[in-house]
């Protein structure tokens, strides 16, 4: 005689083992979440924006991560200060010019009163952002932290949490003046592999692909061509970090051998990529363009690079190897 389960108890089983494994998928294909911090306190990039916009649009567009931000909009300063006119001889336009050069100068010094209470408030905003988004009780909503032409010393709330967060096992990625941050903290500088020495003037290089499996160098060519802001770096050695971008002479110093432009490492149980690239808009942007309606980089190295960045995101966050 055949045993046979009762229907009610098969349809039971069924429907948990649907269920299971519908919870599966959705645990599977949860997008990551990632803090993208764009706080500067020393020189601030024009393409921080377009930076924000396009980290976002990838993370979006490959399902593989949702962006939060810690950022602040810095006060916009007072128009240059006006210059007076020398003396002509002619007394009626020497009058109208002194009126002028007078009128203008006290609106600049309105002005200037507003932006430096402006600056102090900017200041109190930013260690306000930084505390809501990077404490150690807030780092725990997210899988990795982007800093996105970051300069300076950023006020964090715990800049040693913070190195402690990443080296529990979660990422970090720094793009471009990522590497000028932090000039005084020393263990960051020793988890990002390197630190900004100086650039020159903006220049096309040759990128070499030194690793074309791992995810940020799997699109790119075995060399890639491109316009932008190169980095000379110092507290930076080759053994200390794994090569993906580099030139076999700089364009400053003309030094031959390893010239890093990207890489990354493991500490501890964290990920770290780093990409000294991204210093212009058309690096992010395919469709950007000058004032002049022209640009550097053809849309394709846009393109590129944007694969590049999300290479390196998803291998910090665990999801590419």
């Amino acid at each position: 005689m055949k045993y046979r389960l009762p229907s009610i108890l098969v349809a039971t089983v069924l429907s948990l083992s649907l269920l299971i494994g519908c919870k599966s998928w959705q645990t599977a294909s949860t997008p990551k979440k990632v803090l993208v911090v764009s706080v500067t306190t020393g020189f601030r990039h024009s393409s921080i924006e377009t930076a924000e916009r396009i980290i976002a649009k990838i993370g979006a567009d490959s399902g593989a991560f949702t962006v939060d931000y810690a950022r602040v909009t810095p006060p916009k300063p007072a128009s240059r200060k006006p210059t007076a006119t020398k003396e002509t001889g002619d007394a009626e336009k020497d009058k109208a010019a002194k009126e002028k050069y007078d009128a203008d100068l006290a609106k600049f010094q309105v002005d200037d009163a507003k932006f430096k209470e402006a600056q102090k408030s900017y200041a109190d905003e930013q260690k306000k952002v930084l505390a809501e988004k990077m404490s150690p009780e807030a780092l725990k909503n997210y899988d990795a932290v982007i800093f996105a032409n970051t300069t300076g010393d950023l006020p964090l709330p715990d800049n040693q949490a913070f190195i402690d967060w990443v080296k529990a096992g979660h990422g970090f990625v720094a793009i471009h003046s990522g590497s000028d941050t932090f000039h005084g903290f020393k263990p960051y500088i020793e988890m990002l592999g390197g630190e900004f020495k100086t650039h020159g003037p903006q220049v096309t290089v040759t990128a070499i692909n030194k690793d074309p499996n791992h995810p940020a160098t799997k699109p790119l060519p075995a060399q890639w061509e491109i316009f932008d802001e190169i980095y000379e770096f110092k507290s930076h050695e080759q053994g200390n970090v794994k090569e993906l971008l580099s030139m076999d002479k700089h364009p400053q110093n003309k030094a031959p051998g390893y010239n890093g432009i990207s890489w990354y490492r493991n500490v501890g149980q964290g990920r770290v990529f780093y990409t000294s690239l991204g210093h212009r808009e058309d690096m992010w942007d395919p469709e950007w363009k000058e004032a002049n309606g022209s640009r550097k980089n053809p849309p394709a190295i846009a393109l590129a690079y944007q694969q590049h960045v999300l290479g390196g995101i998803k291998w910090a966050l665990g999801l590419d190897k």
